[in-house]
Formats: structure tokens, C-alpha cells, sequence
């Protein structure tokens, strides 16, 4: 909310904020707040609904832009009903399904804690999440070892308190989404080899195990489509230019990171890596002042930054010939 509500006002536009049905009431506790602050009534407005709420705003001709977060499939619908009312500018900030690369001179404590603890905040459900893990052959016994030992030790805290400061992974976010990891998850034990988890824990809320899955099938479903949840594919590579063919090789273009301590290696490969963010010996931490989107499936267009900024803009030419003024 904060991304696209402070960059459209700072732009000098009035705001309607759908939350997503899956989670509003963060928004909602937010809302009073602008009215406190001293906002004039009606510069920025919350409202709650489903899928047909959202589609209303997409197809009415009194808003000139839209800015969305979610699944590609609803972007897509999104971008028809733009196009189909007023042509109104879109800005799609659509799924992921990111690569995190490990070399073989990586630090490998920096790997395992972004890729279990970082990777598992929110139960993997970020969309710039690295969740294809590609290694090096030669550490990737040593790599998957740790991440095992991690994973398991994670989901023994699943069903603590969240309000505890040491709980960091809790439920998916409805049974829909149960429904749908729990899918990929059984899809995956046909198509790679089950490390840990792989399963729904207990039979109350919507749980499950985080998971590891090794050396999956080309075309396996949990290697190519996003899963939005905590499920993480190992691979393994043997050159740069192998691990630069595999994490491209994918319709989305989100976010991707690298693991080495050869910055000019590092860098070298970012440069050829298809998407929108990178991150070196890092998991991505967004903030207001660097840009953020996607390429390919990921998305349209930028948020946060001047380019952000700018999102919420349309450029006016206004061309004076200086006769008769003074």
C-alpha cells in the first residue's frame, strides 16, 4: 500500500486502494490514520471486495490509472479491461519465480540463512522470493545439508505465537492456497527427489512442511510455475554460462540473486540475467528510493524511486513562440 499510495499522492493524484480480499484488514487498522493526519476527505479512499471489485475499477472510465499486485493471470485481465474502457496506464508487479545462483567461492552461512530463513519469512509467499535454488555441483552436497538441517528446524515452530518476536513462519493464507501448494507439492514427489517436508502438518489451519526438492524434471511444474508457497527446487550447474541458460529459462522475470565473492563474476552474470532485480550475496530488500518491477511475465512498468515516481506522471509539451510577450 505504501509503495503505490505515497508515490500517486506525491504526485499530486487522489487514490482508491483496494486491499487484496485474501488480507484486509492491515490496510483497513491504516486507513483511520490518513483522516488523523489531515488528509481532505476523499484525496485517498480504502475499499474491501473480491475479484469483481477490482474489476470495476478496472474498467471504470473515471480512473486514469491502475496499479496492481497479483497473480499474472489477473494482470492479464487487467490489462483487457484497461484497454477496453479508457485506455487507462497500468503498472503489473505480477508473480515470480526467481533463481538464486551459488558458485563455488560463495559464502555459504550467507546462502543457507537467505535461503531458508529469508526465503520461509512469510511462509514463501513473496513474489521475488529466489525459490529455484541453482549450485555449483561441487558444494551442493554441502549446501543441501545445511539447508535440510535448516528447513526442519523451522518447521518445528509452525503454530507458535505470532506475536512472538522468534516466530517467523506461520500459515499460508487461506485453504485456497493450502489447496494449491499441497498440489505442487504432490506433483513434485512424481517429478524430483523429496529432500524434507512435502506435507500438510496437522489437520487444523493451513499448514505445511517446508520443503526441499532435488534435481527436478525439466518440465516439472514445481520448477517452472510459481508456487507461493515454502517450497524450495535444488539444482545443480557446472558453468556460468549453464546456470545463466537455467535461470533464464523461465516466462517470469522478477528479481534473481548471485552468490560469490568474485564481484567482477558477479556482475558479469547479472547483466545477463532476464529480469528486473538483482541481488548480490543477498536476498532482495525493496525500499522507497530503488526502482522495483519485473520483466517478461513479471510485469510493467516500476515502483519506488524516481521511476516510480514518475509512474503517476504524464509528461505535457508546451512549446512558446515569444511574440508579443512581454
Amino acid at each position: 500500500m505504501a509503495f503505490k499510495a505515497a508515490a500517486a499522492l506525491a504526485a499530486g493524484n487522489t487514490v482508491v486502494f483496494k486491499a487484496s480480499e485474501k488480507t484486509p484488514l492491515g490496510v483497513l487498522h491504516i486507513a483511520p490514520l490518513f483522516a488523523e493526519a489531515g488528509f481532505p476527505p476523499g484525496v485517498i479512499n480504502f475499499i474491501s471486495g473480491g475479484g469483481a471489485v477490482g474489476a470495476a475499477l478496472a474498467s471504470h472510465m473515471d480512473v486514469r490509472k491502475i496499479s496492481f499486485t497479483g497473480s499474472a493471470m489477473t494482470g492479464k485481465k487487467i490489462m483487457i479491461a484497461a484497454a477496453q474502457s479508457n485506455l487507462k496506464h497500468v503498472t503489473l508487479e505480477l508473480g515470480g519465480k526467481g533463481s538464486a545462483i551459488v558458485f563455488e567461492d560463495a559464502d555459504l552461512e550467507t546462502v543457507a540463512t537467505n535461503l531458508s530463513d529469508n526465503f520461509l519469512r512469510l511462509t514463501g509467499q513473496i513474489c521475488h522470493s529466489s525459490s529455484r535454488l541453482l549450485v555449483h555441483e561441487n558444494i551442493a552436497e554441502k549446501v543441501l545439508e545445511m539447508l535440510k538441517e535448516r528447513y526442519e528446524m523451522i518447521g518445528k515452530g509452525l503454530g507458535k505465537d505470532p506475536m512472538e518476536k522468534d516466530t517467523i513462519i506461520g500459515p499460508l493464507a487461506d485453504a485456497m492456497s493450502l489447496e494449491r501448494v499441497i498440489k505442487f507439492m504432490t506433483a513434485g514427489i512424481e517429478d524430483a527427489e523429496l529432500v524434507t517436508g512435502g506435507k500438510r502438518l496437522g489437520d487444523k489451519g493451513c499448514f505445511v512442511s517446508p520443503t526441499i526438492f532435488m534435481n527436478p524434471k525439466s518440465d516439472a511444474s514445481i520448477y517452472h510455475e510459481e508456487i507461493f508457497g515454502p517450497v524450495l527446487t535444488v539444482t545443480t550447474f557446472r558453468t556460468e554460462e549453464s546456470a545463466i541458460e537455467m535461470a533464464n529459462d523461465t516466462e517470469y522475470g522478477l528479481a534473481a540473486s548471485v552468490y560469490t565473492r568474485d564481484m567482477a563474476l558477479a556482475m558479469r552474470v547479472a547483466k545477463k540475467l532476464e529480469v528486473g532485480n538483482v541481488s548480490i550475496n543477498s536476498s532482495l530488500g525493496l525500499d522507497m528510493n530503488s526502482p522495483f518491477g519485473g520483466k517478461k511475465g513479471s510485469g510493467i512498468g516500476k515502483e519506488g524511486g524516481q521511476y516510480g515516481l514518475k509512474e503517476y506522471l504524464e509528461t505535457k509539451t508546451i512549446k512558446i513562440k515569444l511574440v508579443g510577450f512581454k
